[in-house]
């Protein structure tokens, strides 16, 4: 596979670009693009030839789970098999932001996604890049670290090209991401979980989630 690399304002990325990227995501590729919590690749969550190449080109074990990015919290009633009180807080507060969600998935997710969890990790992104691909797409798209799994977060496009050449099909370089990355917090149980601390700290998520009925 010959990877393609395409320069773009991540602020306001070009028709040609958003729908280069459209195409091959279509096509069941893997782009590689910027985001607030540093560069990630995307693919068709539902296709999964596609779902195949994301564990591929990462060296990713299958029973690790995909995260999905969504355009906002109505898509994720569409994925999620129940939505919380907890999650509206959650997304009200950090959304769109670095803060992945974890929920029971919906029947509709492929269960390779879930890597055979049967839960889905979510999140909408503060990227204009991101945005333009969901809106043109109209659906979630798979969204993990673009690096080779145990390896560094690329932290530039050209790191990404370098690192990931001949992995997947694009990469939209948007210059450097400076973001700590997104936090992941699973409210799947009874009491929340913290699984990876990023840009949101434990402590703003559990001011978030204070109150009697939680």
């Amino acid at each position: 596979m010959a990877t393609d690399l395409l320069e773009i304002d991540p602020e306001n990325p070009s028709e040609e670009a958003v729908s280069r990227a459209a195409s091959a995501i279509r096509r069941g590729a893997v782009v590689a693009i910027p985001t607030d919590a540093l560069y990630t690749l995307v693919a068709d969550p539902y296709n999964l030839r596609a779902v195949s190449m994301v564990f591929h080109a990462k060296g990713r074990e299958s029973q690790r789970s995909l995260p999905l990015l969504v355009r906002d919290s109505l898509m994720v009633e569409e994925l999620a098999r129940d939505i919380s009180p907890r999650f509206k807080m959650l997304a009200r507060k950090f959304w769109p932001g670095p803060l992945t969600i974890i929920l029971p998935a919906a029947s509709k997710i492929p269960l390779k996604v879930t890597g055979n969890t049967g839960r889905l990790a979510v999140r909408q992104a503060r990227s204009a890049v991101a945005d333009a691909l969901l809106n043109r797409l109209n659906q979630p798209l798979i969204s993990t670290s673009a690096n080779i799994s145990g390896m560094p977060t690329c932290r530039t496009g050209i790191e990404v090209f370098g690192t990931m050449d001949g992995r997947v099909d694009l990469v939209l370089d948007g210059g450097p991401c400076e973001g700590m990355g997104s936090s992941t917090v699973d409210i799947t149980e009874p009491e929340w979980r913290l699984i990876k601390e990023g840009a949101v700290t434990a402590q703003e998520i559990a001011a978030c989630l204070e109150g009697p009925e939680i």
